[in-house]
């Protein structure tokens, strides 16, 4: 019976099969998970209730229900500024023309006050020009402001050249020197007058 042949190891062989056990030995279990140092890991961050997205939900919706309600309340601000702008525009449109017609008026007034017998066509003509312009005043709402003797002096409306001594009430007025005027409810010029002396001041 012939003799077993001797079996011959290879040096390369002997080599790969170690390799082979070292990849094995360290490759984790299938399904575990790799082991990690913890260094850099970002901290996880904790998971909100579904009560705590509503209460969040509803704090934003709040502010900016309020943030609106505020835009808005600014806006109709706005809106009635510019209202009350144009309307005011519109209605004193005609105060620098109603101012430089007011000395015409004056002189019209000064002319019938002097009687002249002499003139009686000329007379006829201004009392004619006078009535036109004051229809002219009272359709564009341009007032006098004639106080009577004795009636109580308004700072708003009148304003005092001097103080006499009086048998009047103090503090009325005396005399009229100018007309004042005032366009709705705007006095555009105060009645130039004369005002009674409390009496007993020197």
């Amino acid at each position: 019976m012939p003799d077993p042949e001797p079996q011959v190891h290879s040096p390369r062989a002997d080599e790969a099969t170690s390799q082979t056990t070292e990849s094995l030995q360290a490759r984790p279990p299938e399904g575990a998970r790799p082991e990690t140092s913890g260094v850099g890991e970002p901290e996880a961050r904790p998971q909100l209730t579904a009560e705590e997205l509503l209460k969040d939900a509803e704090r934003k919706a709040q502010e900016h229900h309020d943030a609106w309600l505020r835009a808005k309340a600014e806006a109709d601000n706005i809106r009635k500024r510019a209202q009350v702008e144009l309307a005011n525009a519109y209605k004193y449109a005609i105060e620098a023309l109603a101012t430089e017609l007011l000395p015409v008026k004056d002189s019209l007034e000064a002319t019938l006050a002097a009687d002249p017998t002499a003139l009686d066509a000329l007379r006829s003509g201004v009392d004619l020009t006078l009535k036109q312009l004051n229809a002219a005043f009272d359709k564009t709402s341009l007032k006098e402001i004639n106080p009577v003797a004795g009636q109580k002096f308004d700072p708003h409306q009148h304003q005092a050249i001097s103080m006499l001594p009086s048998e009047k009430e103090p503090n009325t007025v005396i005399n009229v020197l100018q007309k004042g005027y005032s366009l709705h409810d705007r006095v555009i010029r105060p009645a130039l007058v004369t005002v009674a002396k409390p009496k007993d001041s020197a």
